[in-house]
């Protein structure tokens, strides 16, 4: 018998949400990776950069600042304002934008700086949908799966899908995606994903960018871009900023969630910048004032080591070139292994075509395999990824390129479409 206020442990809990959320992909797969005690395990399924030895690779630039911010005994501990460091958020902006763009040059833009990319999205859209009550929001089928559920929580009732993947050619569906966009209503939001597109790997081309703006031009759509992989489609990261760039150009209004998770490879310590470009100066100080109230109430202020890093490099010509070097490398090992992966393939006369591994950009290629195939991949060769057929690139290297194509040619041979 429960004494003392005790529950017995057959009484209805107040806390019983009645059902277990659904399990989320990557952690179980990250679970089943670790668990796993194959010698010859390989993990495509978490999206972080990996070096040739499969280890995760800390940017000597940033280790380097980072020692030195750790060793500072003029910085404190105290909190952050709540809108972050203003000189990182400026500088990410101004990276963003490039320092000739008009909408920084006229002090318009500005920037949040907040938890990665995800925090970014998300207060940029808890602003969209409590204080400006936009309701219906685009997302790309396929995209990043926290897309919508960022939306959803951030009152969002109306989430549309606008079609992006052609599975047959494995390419932009270019034509679906302007005809969906084209009957989307005034003052819907449109999520575009900057470069790199987390899952597909595959982006517009600059004339189908502009074909896309002509529509959320002439529709009144809001442009909300993920910037998480900025520098690592092209290595250059103005080219990689070349669509948000156009945008400001033609007079849009829109956000940007920038994270430095990947392109400084700070992936723990959670940097990230909404970037904000009003079409007045004069709704500047408005739009701050209610991401202010967003933060306090969400998670008061940022941390500070890792933005301190960032905001170090980004305010400093030849620590930014350094790091953009640092970018270049990571790039090229990524479109090395997909040359070697897509040539191995080859070699052992995999069924279809595999242009689409060196086409695409990024760490990501949408691998055209079947649920199925990704479970047979796992049971048999301990070949770990999204059952969607989302690889990362990364986690192929030297020596298991041709271990993993030989999995990949065992699986679409003998596992039915």
């Amino acid at each position: 018998m429960a004494t003392n206020g005790a529950a017995s442990g057959h009484e209805k809990s107040v806390l019983d949400p009645g059902q277990a959320a659904p399990p989320v992909e990557l952690v179980k797969i990250r679970i089943d990776y670790m668990q796993d005690t194959n010698e010859n395990k390989v993990d495509l399924g978490a999206g972080a950069y990996k070096d040739n030895e499969g280890k995760p690779w800390v940017l000597p630039i940033v280790q380097r600042i980072g020692e030195k911010v750790a060793a500072d005994k003029s910085l404190n501990r105290e909190y952050l304002m709540l809108l972050g460091i203003e000189s990182l958020s400026s500088a990410a902006t101004k990276l963003l934008l490039g320092e000739k763009s008009r909408a920084v040059l006229e002090n318009r833009a500005f920037g949040v700086h907040s938890l990665s990319g995800t925090g970014s999205f998300r207060i940029g859209s808890e602003f969209l949908s409590k204080i400006l009550n936009f309701n219906i929001a685009y997302v790309p089928t396929p995209t990043w799966d926290n897309h919508q559920k960022i939306l959803q929580f951030s009152g969002f009732s109306d989430i549309r899908q606008y079609r992006y993947w052609d599975n047959a050619t494995r390419s932009l569906d270019i034509n679906g995606l302007i005809s969906d966009l084209s009957t989307a209503p005034e003052n819907s939001v449109i999520v575009l994903h900057l470069c790199a597109h987390n899952p597909t790997g595959c982006d517009p081309t600059k004339e189908q960018w502009i074909k896309i703006a002509d529509v959320m031009q002439e529709n009144k759509l809001f442009p909300f871009f993920d910037g998480a992989y900025l520098g690592f489609a092209s290595g250059d990261v103005d080219e990689d900023a070349w669509p948000v760039r156009y945008f400001e150009e033609r007079g849009f209004e829109l956000f940007c969630a920038q994270s430095f998770s990947k392109n400084f490879g700070l992936y723990s310590e959670r940097v990230g910048n909404l970037a904000v470009v009003p079409k007045n100066i004069q709704d500047k100080l408005k739009i701050q004032s209610h991401l202010h109230t967003i933060v306090r109430a969400m998670y008061l202020t940022p941390p500070a080591h890792g933005a301190r890093v960032v905001d170090r490099i980004l305010n400093d010509p030849e620590l930014t070139k350094e790091w953009k070097e640092c970018l270049q490398t990571m790039k090229k090992r990524l479109q090395s292994i997909r040359s070697e992966f897509k040539l191995s393939l080859e070699r052992l006369k995999t069924p279809g075509n595999w242009d689409h591994i060196t086409e695409h950009k990024g760490m990501f290629s949408y691998t055209g395999l079947t649920a199925q195939q990704v479970d047979y991949l796992k049971d048999k060769w301990h070949v770990y990824m999204l059952r969607s057929g989302r690889a990362n690139m990364c986690g192929i290297n030297t020596h298991n390129v041709n271990y993993v194509a030989k999995a990949f040619n065992d699986a679409i041979r003998n596992v039915s479409q």
